[in-house]
């Protein structure tokens, strides 16, 4: 299966929610991959315990490649490096991305990473996409690539606008060029149950028929110890309330999957 996780806005908990699905994923015994496209790099970063600003396995070096006309092209796989934990790699994001953007854009490469993750279909049995805070070349990439499409929502009435035009982005995406695309659900982030403005905002969208995914991810300072360590919650500490939210969110997309 593999997932995108987008939105166009910032500080949702895309990368958050990407690292930590992913973590389960290869902690259950599968095989599984997470690629970064957001120059910012934080799932690197995050999964990685630091910035590859020095390295030449990338993301960037994968699309780079596709610019040039080579004997020898390199495999999918050669842009992949190990993370800490047994069955989980990463395609890491690097800064170049920002300068690549358009003239992978005006090439038209936009079909290269489906093309690239047909090429990894057998190695993996999770790949999670990691994309920037903005419909660009980068995540119409991912969503082309995608099965699954997974919308961090943190309740706030901001994203809650946004979150209708983001809908029309992906179904625009699958009806012109990937059938297969799914949205695979809301995963409201930072839930506080106390105050009523999360709960008001998140049964308006239960109301109108939305995709919203259970449980919801509640609010804690842990996650910020998680990514200072640059530990997963599962690593970090796996009796924590966050961390067993993340796995049934995990299991329930499974199920969806299955």
């Amino acid at each position: 299966m593999r997932y995108v996780v987008f939105n166009q806005k910032g500080g949702v908990g895309k990368s958050t929610i990407t690292c930590n699905l992913a973590a389960i994923s290869a902690a259950q015994g599968l095989r599984t991959l997470v690629i970064d496209l957001d120059p910012q790099g934080n799932s690197t970063q995050y999964l990685l315990g630091g910035p590859q600003e020095d390295a030449t396995v990338s993301a960037a070096e994968f699309f780079d490649q596709t610019l040039k006309f080579s004997a020898r092209p390199k495999g999918a796989e050669d842009y992949v490096v190990g993370a800490p934990w047994d069955r989980l790699d990463v395609m890491p994001s690097h800064p170049s991305l920002d300068e690549l953007h358009s003239k992978l854009e005006s090439r038209y490469k936009i079909y290269k990473l489906r093309d690239a993750l047909a090429e990894l279909a057998g190695t993996y049995d999770r790949i999670y996409i990691d994309t920037p805070p903005a419909l660009n070349f980068y995540t119409r990439s991912a969503l082309i690539a995608a099965q699954g499409c997974l919308i961090p929502f943190d309740c706030d009435d901001f994203s809650r606008r946004a979150l209708y035009t983001l809908l029309d982005n992906v179904q625009e995406i699958r009806a012109d060029h990937n059938d297969e695309l799914q949205v695979a659900g809301i995963v409201v982030n930072q839930f506080q149950p106390r105050a009523s403005l999360p709960q008001k905002l998140v049964q308006e969208l239960i109301d109108e028929g939305l995709p919203v995914l259970q449980p919801y991810l509640s609010s804690s300072v842990k996650i910020k110890e998680s990514h200072q360590q640059a530990r997963p919650m599962i690593h970090l500490d796996a009796r924590h309330k966050l961390t067993l939210e993340m796995i049934a969110l995990h299991d329930a997309l499974a199920a969806q999957a299955a």
